[in-house]
């Protein structure tokens, strides 16, 4: 018998497709409303081949994500949030960007093992030019990373406890799930998310859905080249695992520049622990990073280093109750040179 652990690793491409093509199927969201059906009554309201389906249906019981009794099939207890597409935790969005992007860039694996990233990455275009090639790419992206992060950042906006700041810079910010968050939980803050120009109207439906006015705004440009608008608090939201750590650490310099006096910097991001020998999601996301930019995942302790080579001092982890985690770094309240 193959351990458990090991099957599941194997037949991993099937229950990634199989959420995947549930989901787009509608499987997911006619359950959370009808509680159960059987395999032709979901066949008939979806439109869709009912022995295709049946045979996907399987694969998601065995995996413990539907149930199966007497023929009807249900959502497993705790599934609904992260499966029904109108729920606040939904996770499949980032299963359509592992389907449509990531998996694209497996074959790449084989080339990185026998001539090094560097040599690979030479031949191709830029992952961002690719991530952001056009619009469906930019939306697909744009709701991936939402969908990553917006429930997760109303903890970490409450470990960042930004009740002393005004103005909060957003860098990279996306579509703002960060800054929404933020936004929602201190009425007197202020946001700016500084991103590609392309972003903005995704920003801006942002903005209108949850009622925020003048208090979220746009600034497009490129932290490689242009200053970061300056605050009181600078965030960087699953930034710097794009990058290797000396564009981290030039990065994390340009935050400085922009923090005012006595201010701080967020760095939000997934952790490994300090042996590496997980967790799981960042093990899988490093090499995610591998694949898709030029960065990893790291240790607290290498976040720490990167923010007190960049000038900040305090520097400290504060862990949320989900995969992601909070780092902060302060500025000196009194400015004392060059560093």
């Amino acid at each position: 018998m193959i351990p458990v652990h090991l099957e599941r690793a194997v037949f991993g491409i099937y229950a990634t497709h199989s959420l995947h093509f549930a989901d787009r199927s509608g499987v997911f969201v006619h359950l959370a409303d009808h509680g159960s059906a059987t395999a032709a009554e979901l066949s008939g309201a979806l439109g869709v081949d009912g022995e295709t389906l049946e045979r996907l249906l399987l694969v998601l019981v065995s995996l413990q994500v539907l149930t199966r009794t007497e023929g009807r099939y249900a959502l497993a207890e705790g599934t609904r949030p992260y499966l029904d597409s109108r729920e606040p935790h939904y996770l499949l969005g980032f299963v359509d960007h592992l389907v449509g992007s990531t998996a694209q860039r497996f074959g790449q694996v084989h080339d990185y093992l026998s001539r090094g990233k560097a040599a690979v990455d030479a031949e191709l275009p830029d992952p961002f030019a690719t991530l952001y090639r056009d619009d469906d790419s930019v939306r697909r992206f744009l709701t991936a990373m939402w969908q990553l992060s917006f429930h997760v950042s109303h903890e970490l906006a409450r470990l960042a406890d930004l009740g002393d700041v005004r103005r909060l810079v957003d860098v990279g910010g996306a579509s703002g799930p960060f800054s929404v968050a933020a936004l929602l939980a201190y009425p007197r803050l202020r946001s700016t998310v500084f991103d590609l120009p392309q972003v903005g109207p995704y920003l801006a439906e942002r903005a209108e859905a949850y009622e925020l006015g003048d208090r979220l705004t746009f600034a497009g440009g490129d932290f490689f080249r242009d200053p970061l608008p300056e605050g009181d608090c600078v965030a960087f939201g699953y930034i710097l695992s794009d990058w290797d750590d000396d564009t981290c650490e030039g990065l994390l310099r340009k935050a400085y520049d922009a923090c005012r006096p006595g201010g701080r910097v967020l760095v939000m991001e997934r952790l490994f622990d300090p042996d590496r020998r997980g967790p799981l999601s960042t093990a899988v996301m490093n090499l995610s990073m591998h694949l898709e930019t030029q960065g990893r995942h790291r240790t607290p302790e290498e976040y720490l280093g990167l923010l007190r080579r960049a000038g900040f001092a305090d520097c400290a982890v504060r862990r949320s109750t989900a995969d992601k985690h909070l780092l902060v770094g302060r500025r000196s309240p009194v400015t004392v040179g060059a560093r």
